[in-house]
Parts: structure tokens; sequence; C-alpha cells
């Protein structure tokens, strides 16, 4: 009877795992004035992965070459998507670096399509980038928009990936094992940046508290949604990620959106919902 009365419904735990990331990318902020982007990756993926590693504990000698063809990019691409996104936010608003970066997923659902309606989308989502596009001199950093839109392609490669390694490793092992190599591949950046030798027990237990909210109980949750949410609900309700993104840093960082960047993340939306809800099944 206790499980039941503690089991959260699909759409909560979706819900749930959105916030948390998005409340661990507000933390992670709070690192960077101390011990950089690169140390806060480093920080963050490294406890990930020890984590994962002591939860799922992977037998690398297992694991065929096969195998190793698709989880070694799949974990150096985690790896990269983070440090680069990272970087962005270093820059600028999360709420914006979340609406560049999430056109990459959003291209992927829509690739090789020759619908018109689909073309649609993409201009809709174009505009939200040339709404947000530093256009003059007093704009948002050109640097941070290209790092999210590069942390947009990266995370686009890794859905393809992670899609591939799905279906020859199991799914705990996959994520550590990645999570490993993409620890292996940020840590270089966090050592050259020198922010992990600021490091304190404070910033220490804040790292842990990142590395749960930012990986952990929203991969959980997320993993408990899947099994129970059919692809395309799951699909609409992580649309809304740039806006709960942009609520987040409001509440959390006090990062004010003027109105064309809060319209640039509602027409990133509505082109991912939209995309979602037409999509062939």
């Amino acid at each position: 009877m206790q499980n039941k009365k503690f089991n959260i419904p699909p759409v909560y735990a979706v819900l749930l795992a959105i916030i948390s990331v998005q409340c661990g990318a507000a933390i992670a902020k709070t690192l960077f004035p101390t011990i950089g982007a690169a140390g806060t990756a480093s920080l963050r993926i490294g406890i990930s992965a020890i984590l994962l590693l002591l939860a799922y504990r992977p037998n690398l000698k297992a694991i065929t070459p096969k195998q190793w063809k698709i989880v070694l990019p799949y974990g150096l691409t985690l790896g990269a998507m983070n440090l680069v996104f990272y970087t962005a936010i270093e820059r600028i608003p999360i709420g914006l670096a979340v609406t560049l970066e999430f056109i990459g997923p959003l291209l992927v659902a829509i690739i090789g399509s020759k619908r018109l309606l689909d073309y649609c989308w993409v201009l809709l989502a174009a505009i939200g980038i040339v709404l947000i596009a530093p256009w003059s001199n007093d704009s948002i950093d050109p640097i941070g928009v290209i790092f999210a839109l590069l942390a947009g392609a990266l995370w686009a490669t890794y859905i393809i990936l992670g899609g591939k390694v799905s279906k020859i490793m199991h799914d705990g092992q996959a994520v550590a094992t990645g999570m490993l190599f993409g620890a292996i591949l940020i840590l270089p950046f966090g050592l050259y940046e020198n922010g992990l030798a600021n490091l304190t027990p404070k910033f220490l237990g804040m790292g842990f508290a990142l590395a749960l909210l930012s990986s952990a109980i929203p991969f959980t949750l997320e993993m408990k949604a899947l099994g129970q949410l059919p692809p395309r609900t799951f699909s609409i309700l992580m649309s809304l990620e740039p806006a709960a993104a942009a609520v987040c840093a409001y509440i959390f960082l006090q990062e004010h959106l003027n109105f064309y960047e809060i319209l640039a993340i509602v027409c990133v939306v509505i082109a991912s919902v939209g995309s979602t809800l037409t999509a062939k099944r």
C-alpha cells in the first residue's frame, strides 16, 4: 500500500524531472565565479559517473567491440554536450541557452520529412533564433549563442547515439559507461581552468546536489515515466523545458528576459509541441 501511496504519476514525474534539471543548472551557474564552467561540468559529470558506476556496476571487460563503437562516442558526446552547455550559460541567460539548445532535438524529430507542415515548425523555431540573435553590440553575447547552438548539435548527436546504444546495451550500463568516458573527457578542461583547485567541502556538497538534481533524480523520473507514457506525450512534456529554464533562472538567479527573448522561447516551445502533435506515428 505504501508503494501506491508514494507512486508519482508519470506526467508529474516528467515535470519534476524538468524542474530538477533546471534547478540544477541554476545551482551550477552559482559555482561559475569560483570554479568556472569547466570545473563545474567536471564536478557534476564526475560525481554523476561515480554514482552511476556504483549503482549499475558495468563490466567494462564484457563490452564487445561492436558495443564500444557506439558507447564510446555516446559518452564523449555526453561529456562534450555538458561542457559546451555550461560554457554557454556562463555567457547568456539559462532560458535562452536552453531554447537555442532545444533546436537540436527539434530538428532530429522532423529530419527527413518532406511535409510542408514540418517546414512550418522549423520556420517557427528559426524565428525564435532570429529573435534571440545578437544583432547589435548591446545584445547578448554572440559567443554564448554559438556555444548554445553547438550544445544543441551535440544534443541531437546524443539522441541518435543514445537510440543506437539502447538497442545493444542495458540502459543503466550504457549510461554509467557513457558517463565515465564523459567525465574522462571533461576532467582535463576542469584541471586546465584550475577551478578544481578551489574545491572546498562546501563546493563538493553543492557538486553532489548538482549531480543528483541534474542527473540521478531526473534520469530516474524519466525512466519511470517512459515506461508508462506514450512517446508522443513524453515529447510534448519535454517541450516545456525552455520555458521551465526561463522560470527557474528568474526565480533563483533573477535573470530577466526582454519581450523578444520571451517571444523566442514561446516560438520554440510551440514549434516543438506542434511537431510532436503532428508527427507521423
